[in-house]
């Protein structure tokens, strides 16, 4: 029995992604969905169900990660979970996993804290549309978000003044008017994040744009751009899983190298130069699963499923080869060598 474990931002591919792949590998399947977004995990299972999958070949289960999160992972007859949300839970899963009687796979995709760095030699317009689209499409809500940028001094004034113009025209409110680019974020808990958030980075840097609680019937917040936040802050570290991003200058490209490898996380990261050379040192260099170069639709964020795997390293990802990935589908079999001799 396979256990998924699926988050509230992405409620049908990171639900049907991995249980479908534990279903091709032979696998009976447990879905549990985020508290938040279970509908869309049930409408999976009427598809399974009305296409004609075998009762309890996949099953749905809804309630509580403490609750029944915790029961599913401590159940002796789970042979492997796929668990995409934080840090914490995913090595919680993995360190409660390792005490049962024999190893067994654990798929987590543990979340980012991602960054872009942006050269002299950039496309400035490029840049600031691939920063805005990532750090608050979806409203900042998704482990790939770019959340902090580190840009060179001799262009920061001018990639800062593009970044304010595009963020300046996102609307934020209902998001089925498709005039309203944002949305809320996720619940109430989020929400007390965002303000808890603004108001440590107010107190220690210079917001640019936002870090308000927006009108309307909703958790709306406004798509914030935080400068001038001193090195050694916690929250360049730290995920903070909504539309903020930091932005700093660099110098040295070796020095935002540095800086933007020096997180726990390695999932997602961008890069925009117009130097051949410069794009091959990044990406020799940079500490990430997911690359993206000079790309203005997102600099974080965007993998295509089936063509581009999602895997994290270090402390994003306890594989390294997520959905997408040739290594995918083989995570759920159990390999054995079989030979007969006449």
């Amino acid at each position: 029995m396979w256990v998924v474990i699926s988050p509230f931002n992405f409620p049908g591919a990171l639900a049907g992604g991995p249980a479908g792949a534990a279903l091709i590998a032979g696998n009976t399947v447990v879905l549990k969905p985020a508290t938040d977004t279970p509908l869309t995990a049930w409408f999976i299972t009427e598809c399974l169900r009305d296409a004609g999958v075998p009762a309890g070949v996949f099953n749905f289960l809804t309630g509580s990660g403490r609750v029944v999160g915790q029961s599913l992972i401590d159940h002796p007859d789970v042979d492997g979970i796929t668990f995409t949300g934080s840090y914490d839970v995913g090595m919680h899963i993995i360190r409660s996993f390792a005490n049962g009687r024999y190893p067994r796979p654990v798929i987590a995709e543990m979340g980012g804290k991602n960054p872009t760095i942006v050269s002299k030699k950039a496309d400035l317009d490029k840049a600031a549309m691939g920063v805005m689209r990532s750090a608050f499409g979806l409203q900042g809500q998704k482990c790939s978000a770019c959340s902090r940028v580190y840009v060179h001094k001799d262009v920061k004034d001018e990639f800062v003044a593009k970044l304010l113009e595009n963020t300046r025209q996102i609307n934020v409110g209902d998001p089925t008017d498709k005039n309203n680019w944002m949305g809320p974020v996720a619940n109430e808990s989020a929400f007390n994040d965002y303000k808890n958030f603004v108001a440590d980075l107010r107190a220690h840097g210079d917001i640019l744009y936002g870090g308000e609680e927006l009108p309307g019937n909703g958790y709306y917040a406004a798509p914030t751009i935080v400068d001038n936040l001193p090195e050694d802050h916690p929250l360049w570290k730290q995920e903070m899983f909504l539309p903020i991003v930091t932005i700093a200058p660099f110098e040295h490209l070796n020095d935002a190298m540095s800086r933007a490898n020096d997180v726990e996380y390695g999932l997602t990261a961008g890069f925009f130069s117009q130097d051949d050379d410069e794009v091959q040192w990044w990406l020799d260099n940079i500490e990430a699963g997911v690359l993206y170069v000079n790309r203005s639709s997102g600099a974080t964020t965007g993998a295509w499923p089936g063509y581009q795997s999602f895997g994290g390293w270090k402390g994003s990802g306890s594989t390294g080869k997520a959905a997408g990935s040739f290594y995918y589908i083989q995570q759920y079999m159990h390999e054995q060598s079989q030979t007969v001799v006449d």
